[in-house]
């Protein structure tokens, strides 16, 4: 099929090379020139495993990327993977959104065939059908369910693993509701249903809105109730993992996500469940369990940074940073749990020396004035205290590394350091 990608962030630009790898004909539109080029050169305009080689062997060939909305036109089907930040409040923003809905509807009005535009995109239940549909029939003046179809799509990409989760999906979800728009979106998806295991959900639109929501707000909750229960055990000198060890052996709760640690960050998890809860709230129901996840998360940085304070007084001192990244594999910073570390550290007086495998630069934009080491070592280097905040596979490996510490205290977030004499180690729930 052709399809069309309207964005190209991390999602937008992992769909449309995976599209591209399952053969269909793939226009990726963008308004930044410098990301449409990367593509077109046949480069990754993100950090994420696997999509190199997707966009070496296909961009600027069967996946194409321009800035021209009329490019539309001459496809099937149109995703939207814009943006949805959140507000202040929580809410999202559909700024983005609505442009591009704008954008795309005049340059559908030049098109005679029936087009499917889907939304991919993050969006509270009732956006695809009270924001975009009549935005879209508004600026392409066509008529909903004849020669213009909607349906949602949501995605389930985890960043450091986004093209293998596209690979191998636990379900796909279409909502729709016309025959044409479920026709196309399983000729869309034929080679991934057919090559994986995957379960096809086929829903409402709304359904499918929440079902994103729903899978984000429950993960994110299971992080939160684990940490609260490693906090516990830390209390107590219990080992918290040998705990969530033990109960993931209920099939009633699952070993994934059951290490505790100094919580979640990125782009889903805190913008999905701050959505959802300033929804409710919009709705006059007030979410609990939702808030307190929230809550949750919030704090495990401060616990991490008075576990220093038990052991240092940062001030003056050199403090290691290592990790910044919100997960490994991924060069995002968005929320990631180095941000609270680092301005709690620069509130304490601490110097902050910073590394990071592949989240240097973004970072910097954030914190120019702090350090940033080449390695680990560096780092740590006269260092009075360490604090580990991502779980990169070369932290675990770290060992003599530490004896260049000034003091060699170490509070680990993610307990991927080996504690040893020598160190004084300290794990955030254990």
């Amino acid at each position: 099929m052709n399809v069309s990608i309207v964005g190209s962030g991390y999602v937008g630009t992992t769909v449309a090379a995976c599209l591209a790898e399952d053969g269909h004909e793939v226009t990726n539109v963008d308004i930044d020139e410098g990301v449409v080029a990367a593509i077109n050169g046949g480069d990754a305009p993100i950090h994420e495993p696997g999509l190199d080689d997707l966009l070496a062997e296909h961009g600027g060939d069967r996946l194409h990327a321009t800035t021209d909305y009329g490019a539309v036109v001459d496809t099937d089907v149109t995703f939207l993977a814009l943006p949805t930040p959140a507000r202040e409040d929580g809410s999202i923003d559909l700024g983005a959104v609505e442009a591009g809905v704008r954008s795309l509807g005049e340059a559908l009005a030049g098109k005679d065939d029936p087009h499917l535009v889907v939304v991919k995109s993050t969006v509270i239940p009732g956006t695809t059908e009270e924001t975009v549909a009549p935005l879209l029939a508004e600026t392409s003046g066509k008529t909903l369910g004849e020669d213009l179809h909607v349906a949602m799509n949501p995605e389930f990409l985890r960043e450091g693993s986004a093209v293998a989760d596209f690979r191998d999906p636990d379900k796909v979800v279409f909502g729709a509701y016309t025959d044409l728009a479920r026709e196309r979106l399983r000729d869309v998806f034929e080679h991934l249903l057919a090559d994986s295991e995957a379960a096809l959900v086929e829903t409402g639109i709304r359904e499918a809105e929440m079902i994103k929501y729903a899978n984000n707000a429950f993960l994110a909750s299971k992080v939160s109730l684990v940490n609260d229960i490693g906090n516990v055990c830390k209390e107590y000198g219990v080992d918290a993992y040998e705990v969530a060890e033990a109960i993931g052996l209920d099939d009633r709760i699952g070993e994934r996500f059951l290490r505790s640690g100094v919580g979640w960050g990125g782009s889903c998890f805190p913008k999905d469940v701050a959505a959802l809860v300033a929804a409710a709230r919009e709705a006059d129901y007030e979410p609990a369990m939702l808030a307190a996840a929230i809550e949750v998360n919030d704090r495990q940085p401060e616990r991490m940074l008075d576990l220093l304070d038990d052991h240092v007084d940062p001030a003056g001192e050199r403090v290691a940073v290592l990790g910044l990244a919100f997960k490994p594999g991924t060069d995002d910073v968005r929320n990631s749990r180095a941000i609270p570390v680092v301005e709690g550290l620069r509130e304490r007086g601490a110097t902050v020396a910073a590394y990071d495998p592949v989240a240097t630069e973004t970072m910097r934009e954030r914190f120019p004035e702090i350090e940033y080491a080449d390695a680990a070592g560096e780092a740590l280097d006269g260092a009075s205290a360490a604090l580990v905040v991502t779980d990169w596979d070369e932290f675990a490996a770290l060992d003599d590394e530490f004896d260049r510490m000034a003091t060699p205290v170490v509070v680990d977030g993610r307990r991927i350091v080996e504690p040893r004499e020598g160190i004084t180690y300290e794990g955030l729930t254990w």
